[in-house]
């Protein structure tokens, strides 16, 4: 069986202001080419189809008109929703659309309730674990404490559990959408983190077949079984060295594994530059990136007249504008940005304690910022879940 396994569309999402519904758009009718021209057997979507839990209704057309073209092919998708995505509203008509071969699985509790397609050598059974928020769902799948590691785990018990049941053959793919240990991040995800833990073995889904994943917006694998695929287009700086892909996945009799990367299109390259306004309006090494989405970082010890207005002079596609003089790493005037980038929200309230007080906290005082930045994240969860 031939699968598309793609994730992370994020519809209706800008790029630093810029629409980027007309590049979404030609991927979507990209995703169609492929599956058409490759003989694709069944899509899987792991997650954030949409940017966020209430999406602009160009972004629900552009959904609506991806569901019709995917179910114009005859070729069954299997979809999960993510943690940008409103489960219950991207869930809405799951039923009455499934008739069409579009399978939405947005339900925790039906994790272990699989859509079986079939081929020539068998029943592949598609089990779609849609973004399980441990505080939320702690007591559905009856772990003590919520985390990411122990809901997930407990919801594989079930896939392992229905497949144990299975006909001796069944081959199983999951979809799934979480933070996998060995992933790389980028700066455009939403942080998922719980308990001061966001990721979780990729040995939680040992037993199947398969595991096509999303929330990572870089395409990677983690194993041959276990891969990400990734945004099909950039939302973050951070992402100008990916290669945005899809995966095209070849389940043979066995169950065996064998994957090829098929390129997205590409609206336009991404570059960050660095150096002083004048080195970087100078220097021809950087004439590749003229009609580039540009990052600037300038590193002028002062910052330079007009910026903006003469960088787009020569790069008029420049989206983003940093300043980063390059000065001692105890220079008083190193901005509160800097010293925070790349620190976790556990980390800045930590060391504000150590500030005011003088002293960092302790492991109880730890554990009570720990489970306040928690318990702000699951009221977060429930207000969007209640939208």
């Amino acid at each position: 069986m031939r699968l598309l396994h793609t994730s992370d569309w994020h519809l209706g999402r800008a790029f630093h202001r810029v629409g980027m519904l007309g590049a979404q758009a030609e991927f979507i009718g990209h995703l169609v080419t492929t599956v058409r021209e490759r003989a694709v057997d069944a899509v899987v979507v792991s997650g954030d189809v949409y940017d966020r839990a209430v999406p602009p209704l160009a972004a629900v057309e552009l959904f609506d008109d991806a569901l019709h073209r995917l179910a114009d092919l005859g070729v069954p998708t299997v979809m999960i929703s993510g943690n940008h995505d409103s489960a219950r509203r991207l869930g809405v008509g799951a039923g009455l659309i499934g008739r069409a071969g579009i399978h939405l699985r947005t339900e925790p509790s039906a994790c272990g309730t699989p859509v079986v397609l079939s081929d020539t050598h068998g029943d592949v059974a598609f089990y779609g674990l849609p973004y399980l928020e441990p505080a939320l769902l702690k007591d559905e799948f009856g772990v003590e404490k919520a985390g990411h590691e122990a809901v997930l785990a407990a919801a594989m018990d079930r896939v392992r559990a229905d497949l144990a049941t299975r006909p001796p053959g069944t081959r199983s793919v999951v979809l799934a959408h979480a933070f996998v240990t060995g992933g790389e991040a980028s700066d455009s995800e939403r942080d998922i983190t719980v308990g001061g833990v966001a990721a979780v073995p990729a040995g939680v889904f040992d037993g199947v077949d398969y595991v096509a994943l999303g929330h990572l917006h870089g395409c990677q694998t983690l194993s041959e079984r276990v891969r990400y695929s990734g945004s099909p287009l950039a939302y973050s700086f951070s992402e100008a060295g990916h290669r945005k892909s899809m995966w095209l996945v070849d389940l043979d009799a066995d169950g065996a594994v064998t994957a090829e990367r098929v390129d997205c299109p590409v609206p336009r390259p991404l570059a960050r530059i660095r150096g002083t306004l004048e080195e970087l309006l100078a220097d021809p090494a950087l004439t590749r990136h003229e009609q580039a989405w540009v990052e600037a970082t300038l590193t002028d010890p002062v910052r330079p007249a007009d910026p903006m207005a003469r960088l787009t002079e020569r790069f008029p596609h420049t989206l983003s504008l940093v300043f980063a003089p390059e000065r001692a790493p105890d220079d008083p005037e190193v901005s509160y940005a800097r010293r925070l980038a790349g620190r976790s929200d556990q980390q800045i309230a930590e060391d504000f304690v150590a500030h005011v007080r003088g002293a960092a906290p302790d492991e109880r005082e730890q554990a009570v910022l720990r489970d306040a930045i928690d318990a702000v994240r699951a009221d977060d969860a429930r207000k969007e879940v209640a939208r």
